[in-house]
């Protein structure tokens, strides 16, 4: 009886880090994101909230994605808990900066090949997390 000695292929079911590709690819994905933020108008408003440098939120995004995305929890090694909405109370959180960071995060998905049916599933993930992040009506 023939034995398979190969180590298991990463397939859409394992993790949605896995299946974005890798850090790399979840790197790809934030620099995009913040790229977008800077050169659309139509994002002008989540850039505002922003300040005017992004290398820290960069760096930010991209260990708190890896780790949510079921990769390694960088953000977590380094600050703890993420307790988002506490870390975000600082900020002005309305409808139209909810909807900015999500189309944002949308077309850079797009922009960066994350597979479609992944891109669907986070796109609601993101959604249902960046409207709980609210913190104004408007």
């Amino acid at each position: 009886m023939p034995t398979n000695d190969k180590p298991p292929v990463s397939t859409p079911a394992d993790t949605p880090y896995a299946w974005i590709g890798g850090e790399e690819r979840v790197h790809a994905l934030v620099e995009r994101f913040y790229d977008l933020m800077d050169l659309e108008p139509a994002y002008a408003e989540l850039r505002a909230a922003h300040g005017s440098h992004l290398a820290s939120a960069r760096e930010k995004l991209f260990w708190f994605l890896c780790g949510w995305l079921g990769g390694p929890d960088h953000y977590q090694s380094r600050f703890g808990h993420p307790r988002l909405r506490m870390r975000h109370m600082p900020f002005s959180i309305g409808i139209k900066e909810r909807d900015q960071w999500v189309a944002c995060m949308d077309q850079a998905m797009g922009e960066t090949g994350v597979p479609e049916a992944l891109r669907a599933r986070l796109r609601e993930s993101f959604m249902g997390t960046a409207d709980w992040m609210r913190n104004r009506g408007a």
